[in-house]
């Protein structure tokens, strides 16, 4: 699901990927919304907020905005140097060190109301270190699945999957008819997942509050155990032959 690149990758590995972290994504997202009140998969939203409080000479605020779009780069810049560094090594586990560290920022935050003081500066450490997860996630995602798959950002999806369901009345090849429905069930796959997410994890929010997010943490913990159980499988696949 991480370790296979190139032409070893297959659309059973991106399909895989897109499910469990773009749900993942829904789930970190409904979290940021309904304790912070931010968006924290994206930052188009934010750039419209940041030029509107520099309209409205809220300097405070805009630079709260400005800090949340960096803080998304960051982890995508990160996970980018990250991935490069671990590419040079010619290590094949580059994937963990930043899953491990969004795994570790979850549960930070899960755990903040018990660590952090209770003041006015809380709601902006979660937001940008949600941000940054985000940002090292999408980074790490779109290089494993060589673009293919991105988890944390629909309208992306959403313009690709309505221009490929408009080439489906042009194409009649069967090759490439084919080939268009397994990328917009691919899409379809990403969005459910990450509508599903976000609506588990608008229900969990209700009980359990900031520790919503001890779930996607589990979810990236058993990704990381999936993808190494598959590993050892084909080793021992290999070895038998």
């Amino acid at each position: 699901m991480f370790r296979h690149k190139g032409k070893g990758r297959t659309y059973s590995h991106n399909l895989k990927l897109a499910s469990i972290l773009s749900c993942v994504a829904g789930l970190v997202n409904i979290t940021g919304v309904l304790s912070v009140s931010t968006l924290t998969t994206n930052v188009t939203g934010h750039f419209a907020y940041f030029s509107e409080e520099l309209f409205t000479k809220n300097y405070k605020m805009a630079l709260f905005y400005l800090l949340y779009i960096l803080f998304f780069l960051l982890g995508a810049f990160v996970s980018g140097v990250i991935t490069e560094w671990a590419t040079k090594q010619k290590s094949h586990s580059s994937y963990i060190i930043p899953l491990s560290i969004e795994i570790i920022i979850m549960l930070f935050i899960a755990f903040s109301p018990d660590i952090l003081p209770k003041n006015s500066s809380v709601s902006l450490i979660i937001s940008s270190a949600l941000l940054f997860a985000m940002g090292l996630q999408n980074a790490l995602v779109t290089r494993v699945s060589q673009s293919v798959v991105r988890t944390t950002h629909l309208t992306g999806l959403f313009t690709d999957l309505g221009i490929e369901l408009s080439q489906l009345f042009f194409h009649q090849q069967k090759g490439k008819k084919i080939q268009l429905n397994k990328s917009i069930f691919l899409k379809l796959m990403i969005i459910s997942c990450f509508f599903l997410g976000g609506i588990i994890g608008g229900f969990t929010y209700r009980q359990f509050q900031l520790k919503t997010l001890l779930l996607p943490a589990a979810f990236l913990l058993f990704a990381l155990w999936y993808d190494r159980l598959l590993f050892r499988y084909y080793h021992l696949k290999r070895k038998l032959r």
